[in-house]
């Protein structure tokens, strides 16, 4: 038991003094929080607001590839964000689905109900397209969106978020009556490679994609007007723009200063010419507005520090909460065998909650970032050590516990001197399958702005980068090694010699 106790002091120093932050209360309450989601005109348009607002002199934090709408905009409401940019036809058909509109000022109108202002667009239309390869489209004869429906053998593949929109792959399917089944989620940068290799033969696409010209794409004609305009906007809290007049000043000059034909050339640059997105937008700002921005570009080894700093602190911070929690959980679960297994059971179900649906569960209590990333691997890291703790203690054997019982020691003498030590090496193992558990799904963290080795991997998928991908997931798989080999190494301190014989 002590030796369980210096375990779990260790972590918490650990902690404390590797990550500051935590006990000072995270961000601070003056930092300018701008997001985006996960592709990458967001981002430019992110990164243009960072170097606005930064250069007023006021703090600002670019929280990047934040995943789809309604992460954005339900953390945009909490107040997790200040800034992000948006569309039009998104937030018709997307944010405020199934309410009718008749013109923009009511649109601005409820948006200003919920705490919310809306910039003018900032001059480019980014509607969805629905394309394929200009070959296949040759071949079958297809011109428009209707042209499809005589052809149902046809392979669609949707990026994630239009799967389930509003203005999506349902009403599409409806409005069109397409009769296509073979329809497949996937991400919208792999989309690309998928129509490349031949495995999909549909998707959707962003009109300022620059792969549309990279891959020879065909846009089909949007015979029955399904996709509204999505004219590109800021959306900001009221509050913010109270505070800081002068730097939603700074951000609306962007109204109506980018085309359709720069968004298309921003993209490509960083996509294509593989420029990165706070360089692009710091030179367009130079070279459109006449705003001169410092930008510095982080170094692959900086990076690395970084990421590996964001992901310890992930699982650090979480599987020293599952360790304090969890071995009490084991030890009822063992005392007490009519709620045991039903404990059991109980943190066995959360186990099946897919990781990425359970770190997203935790927004609207606990917003981005990441706390409701500590929180989900705290859940995901109580079942392997709650059923070792309860697997040890139940599997003593029984004349070791009926000596101690002879002994005439109190229960509480019993499982502290006698019961945890016999069990100690179950339940360590237990831990080291948490921890290890820990550090693969600590990388989904970086889709709610956590940070960590997900970051580069995110980033790799959207811009088709493979070296980025490894800088994320050759850390990820060291770092998991590193921890199961640190607990092996731990084994002969936290073991007694005794439970080792044999080894």
């Amino acid at each position: 038991m002590l030796l369980i106790r210096r375990l779990l002091l260790g972590l918490v120093i650990a902690a404390n003094f590797c990550f500051p932050q935590w006990s000072m209360g995270g961000e601070s309450q003056n930092e300018i929080k701008i997001g985006s989601k996960k592709f990458t005109e967001s981002v430019i348009l992110g990164e243009m607001a960072y170097h606005l607002i930064n250069k007023k002199g006021v703090t600002a934090v670019h929280k990047a590839e934040l995943g789809g709408t309604q992460i954005l905009f339900k953390s945009l409401v909490q107040g997790e964000l200040d800034i992000y940019p948006e569309y039009t036809g998104t937030i018709v058909q997307e944010i405020f689905s199934g309410e009718l509109f008749r013109n923009e000022e009511e649109v601005r109108d409820k948006l200003e109900s919920m705490g919310i202002l809306m910039s003018k667009p900032i001059g480019f239309n980014n509607s969805y397209i629905i394309g394929m390869k200009k070959e296949a489209a040759k071949k079958f004869g297809i011109d428009k969106i209707s042209d499809l429906k005589n052809y149902p053998e046809l392979k669609f593949g949707f990026s994630n978020e239009f799967m389930d929109r509003g203005d999506g792959w349902p009403s599409l399917q409806r409005k069109y009556n397409l009769p296509q089944r073979d329809v497949r989620g996937i991400d919208h940068d792999i989309g690309y490679r998928g129509l490349e290799n031949g495995s999909i033969d549909v998707i959707d696409l962003y009109s300022t994609d620059a792969e549309i010209d990279y891959y020879d794409l065909k846009s089909l004609i949007d015979d029955l007007n399904h996709f509204p305009e999505y004219q590109a906007v800021f959306l900001y809290r009221s509050d913010f723009a109270m505070r800081n007049p002068e730097s939603v000043k700074s951000l609306l000059r962007l109204e109506g200063m980018i085309s359709e034909s720069d968004m298309v050339k921003l993209n490509a640059d960083v996509k294509l010419a593989g420029k990165s997105e706070g360089e692009v937008a710091s030179k367009f700002l130079e070279r459109k507005l006449n705003v001169k921005t410092e930008f510095y570009q982080m170094t692959i080894f900086e990076k690395l520090i970084r990421n590996t700093y964001d992901h310890l602190f992930l699982v650090v911070i979480s599987l020293s909460a599952a360790i304090i929690i969890a071995i009490p959980l084991g030890i009822f679960a063992y005392k007490t065998a009519k709620f045991g297994q039903l404990l059991l059971g109980t943190i066995g179900v959360i186990q099946t909650i897919p990781s990425l649906a359970l770190i997203v569960f935790m927004i609207p209590l606990l917003g981005i970032g990441a706390k409701p990333a500590i929180a989900a691997l705290f859940l995901y890291s109580l079942l392997p050590i709650v059923r070792n703790t309860y697997s040890g203690l139940k599997d003593i054997p029984l004349q070791l516990s009926e000596s101690a019982e002879a002994l005439g020691l109190p229960s509480r003498v019993k499982m502290i001197k006698i019961e945890l030590p016999l069990a100690s090496r179950s339940i360590l193992s237990g831990i080291k399958t948490a921890a290890v558990i820990n550090v693969g799904t600590a990388t989904l963290g970086a889709i709610i702005g956590a940070g960590g080795y997900g970051q580069p991997i995110l980033t790799g998928i959207r811009l088709d980068d493979t070296g980025l991908i490894l800088q994320g997931a050759i850390p990820a798989a060291l770092l998991a090694f590193g921890v199961q080999w640190l607990f092996e190494m731990l084994e002969p301190i936290f073991v007694s010699k005794g439970l080792r014989l044999g080894e």
